[in-house]
């Protein structure tokens, strides 16, 4: 188990924290997450999201760029249910879902940008563990991520 944190109390210790600018919603059942940062960088195919997630996940939280495209979703009920089930920490894409009333009884963190009934592609189309950058933060696997209602702040870049 974590201990208590706050995004706003991380930052007040220590400015050198990454503070994410984009104004994610919080729609999984976990306002609160962090873990080491996984990532995965693809455009309305989340083939690789789902492989991912289905596999050990460690207390890890799993960054997707999707290049902020509202268009499908990246993640739908059934890869949520699987990461809990897997042990990810949390999911943050700068994308969007679907199955947003059932992620949100989850027990897994999920910030996003919204939801989209539209499925995406399953052809395995992007990149994992590679770093990825948004919202003026650059997301390197391995770095420290923490999530709550206030925000998300990522470990400097090394």
């Amino acid at each position: 188990m974590t201990a208590p944190f706050t995004t706003c109390d991380l930052y007040d210790a220590d400015e050198s924290l990454q503070s994410c600018s984009l104004q994610f919603r919080d729609i999984g059942g976990l306002a609160r997450f962090t873990g080491p940062v996984r990532t995965v960088r693809c455009h309305r195919d989340n083939a690789l999201v789902k492989q991912l997630l289905n596999s050990p996940g460690d207390g890890a939280v799993l960054v997707v760029d999707g290049g902020g495209s509202l268009e499908s979703a990246l993640m739908g009920d059934l890869i949520a249910a699987a990461a809990v089930d897997q042990g990810w920490a949390g999911v943050v894409i700068n994308g969007v879902i679907r199955d947003r009333a059932v992620i949100a009884t989850l027990d897994l963190g999920v910030k996003a940008l919204g939801s989209n009934p539209r499925k995406s592609a399953k052809d395995g189309a992007g990149e994992v563990d590679v770093t990825v950058e948004f919202g003026g933060v650059t997301f390197t696997p391995g770095a420290t991520l923490w999530a709550d209602e206030d925000g998300i702040l990522v470990t400097p870049a090394s």
